[in-house]
């Protein structure tokens, strides 16, 4: 008969290979898998420990268990419009996933008029000032997100002084306590030749990229952040998570 402890961590990797846990996902902690399995700390501890020798999860100090990103050629999923995903933030997403994050700061610039977008066909304007950020978004040695934001300096003051290190979305809400409502976002494809002047790359071949467009709003749906963005697409996959809404049938 296999050790408990072995036959949870088992249960749990099953788990991860079926999809019910995705990359960056929390495994259950030990108090969660001392309540769900009646086991002792001990045995918990050493389910985790297991998870984490066999390579499918990391630990990270003060945070928990993640799920480590072992797709092939390390394609990492995003879920368009969720805002856990957007909250936790892109290098905190990378290195639950096992990655080494690193940002190239490009551009950052104090913009006095304002700027707009059209997304989902309706037109969003930022008032100035507003701060715009343009930063090469690095896993390990390879871009994978060329980002572009304009920032309300109206909404949040000062943020140019804070490092590009940072979740800015945490910071809008935590820093400024502001309340986020929304966000919607447009998902397109496009190639991008070796010598085109907006391709950051650092590849010798054209490639495919996804173009992401995004804006998050407060409940007023006055416009916090407007983000103009490109994904490698050979790096990437998109999720959407429809939410319904219930309407009762008419009889």
């Amino acid at each position: 008969m296999k050790p408990k402890f072995i036959a949870i961590s088992e249960e749990i990797i099953e788990k991860i290979i079926s999809g019910e846990l995705l990359p960056g996902d929390k495994v259950p902690s030990e108090n969660e898998l001392i309540k769900i399995y009646q086991i002792s700390n001990t045995t918990a501890r050493k389910s985790l420990l297991e998870i984490e020798s066999k390579g499918w999860a990391r630990r990270i100090k003060g945070k928990g268990t993640f799920v480590l990103n072992r797709t092939s050629g390390h394609q990492l999923l995003r879920t368009l419009g969720s805002i856990d995903a957007t909250r936790r933030g892109f290098n905190e997403g990378l290195k639950v996933e096992g990655f080494t994050p690193r940002n190239v700061l490009l551009e950052k610039t104090i913009l006095k008029e304002g700027v707009s977008s059209a997304i989902m066909g309706k037109h969003y304007i930022i008032q100035g000032p507003v701060l715009k950020i343009h930063l090469l978004r690095y896993a390990d040695d390879d871009v994978l997100k060329d980002e572009v934001r304009y920032i309300s300096l109206q909404l949040c003051p000062k943020i140019d002084r804070l490092s590009t290190d940072v979740s800015y979305f945490k910071t809008y809400e935590d820093h400024y306590k502001l309340k986020i409502n929304d966000i919607k976002q447009t998902l397109s494809a496009d190639i991008l030749h070796p010598k085109d002047s907006h391709n950051n790359f650092e590849v010798d071949t054209p490639i495919a990229v996804f173009a992401l467009d995004g804006v998050v709003l407060t409940p007023t749906e006055e416009v916090i952040e407007i983000e103009q963005s490109y994904y490698r697409g050979d790096k990437y996959k998109f999720a959407v998570v429809a939410h319904p809404q219930y309407e009762p049938s008419i009889k």
